[in-house]
């Protein structure tokens, strides 16, 4: 086509899509914005939740290092301000999930490093080690969940294994739940397994799928065991932490297409939400990039920034990596807990 009938069909385009009507079906995408800062020096937020105190607790996976040379938790009020930092003893730099059990108000961590869930205080930062993962560093714990019998469940992006222990840890040595290869990748970014959550029935447990653009559902069988895992949905753009609401929809970080996507209890996405909109001058991401995780506490869902350039790992790169690589001040963003009206919905 020559190149200045294309300019002029782009610019006709451009003309017919502002005289569209807004109610023509197009997403609206509640903005993403800045809720907390790390301080600095501190990089890559990855796991985060909502503390029996309402404070926000985020951990990182600090692929440069720390100034404690251990892991760190930073600890935010409602208004985003910092209220501690936490080393964590005995850890590695590398922490991943992290969340508060529901009945022994333990607080959970997932040590990447060193294939480990840690107990860890959340003033002091003294551990115990509450499971360790078997597969040595063939592991890749990446993400928690509890049943409502206080059971815990880790996800292992590496091994396509989902492990279960008991609210004590079952003496250190969690049990396999559920293993299967639609919970390992060959793709990019190079995680299988990673978000995990129960509907609210405790019928099924959702895991996304990083590598594989995938959520993938496990039926629940009567006596609590792992039914067939099966493909729930396709093509969410680098699936990782996901979290179900009330209603059974699932709200998933799409972290190489830096916005959460929402997707009913029949597969049909009803939301996009957020969106990257570049880097201050700071060297903060605007919006979301490479989100990890979330949480919500009814009114905000919050997102961790994780900005990770994967060219660190000898990856080619994502549409994200160049920017993730240019980002010196990472941030934590919050969306209202809020889904926008969609046309054609029931």
């Amino acid at each position: 086509m020559d190149p200045r009938l294309f300019k002029k069909l782009l610019r006709g385009t451009a003309i017919l899509l502002l005289l569209l009507p807004l109610s023509a079906g197009a997403w609206i995408r509640s903005p993403a914005t800045k809720f907390a800062t790390l301080p600095e020096g501190a990089t890559n937020p990855e796991g985060i939740a909502v503390g029996p105190d309402g404070n926000i607790y985020v951990s990182t996976f600090a692929v440069g290092g720390t100034e404690s040379g251990v892991g760190e938790i930073f600890v935010f009020n409602q208004g985003g301000s910092l209220v501690r930092k936490v080393a964590v003893a005995g850890s590695s730099n590398l922490l991943l999930e992290l969340a508060f059990h529901p009945d022994t108000g333990d607080l959970l961590v997932i040590d990447f490093g060193n294939q480990q869930l840690l107990d860890v205080d959340p003033v002091t930062g003294t551990s115990s080690v509450f499971a360790t993962i078997p597969g040595g560093g063939g592991a890749g714990p990446n993400v928690l969940t509890f049943d409502s019998l206080g059971n815990v469940y880790i996800s292992d992006s590496f091994q396509g294994i989902v492990w279960v222990t008991d609210q004590n840890g079952s003496g250190g040595m969690p049990s396999v739940w559920v293993q299967d290869p639609l919970l390992t990748t060959s793709g990019v970014p190079p995680f299988g397994a990673n978000g995990i959550a129960f509907n609210n029935d405790e019928s099924a447990l959702f895991v996304s799928n990083t590598g594989d653009d995938t959520v993938i559902r496990v039926p629940v069988n009567p006596d609590g065991s792992a039914g067939v895992p099966e493909v729930f949905v396709n093509s969410v753009n680098g699936a990782d932490g996901l979290i179900i609401d009330e209603n059974d929809n699932l709200w998933i970080a799409a972290n190489q297409s830096d916005e959460i996507v929402v997707v009913d209890p029949a597969g049909r996405a009803i939301a996009k939400l957020g969106d990257f909109g570049g880097i201050t001058r700071r060297g903060a991401p605007v919006g979301l990039l490479f989100p990890a995780s979330l949480v919500s506490d009814g009114k905000y869902i919050y997102v961790t920034n994780l900005a990770l350039d994967l060219r660190l790992f000898g990856l080619a790169p994502p549409i994200n990596a160049i920017w993730s690589g240019e980002v010196t001040t990472h941030t934590i963003s919050k969306i209202r807990a809020r889904i926008p009206p969609v046309n054609g919905l029931p």
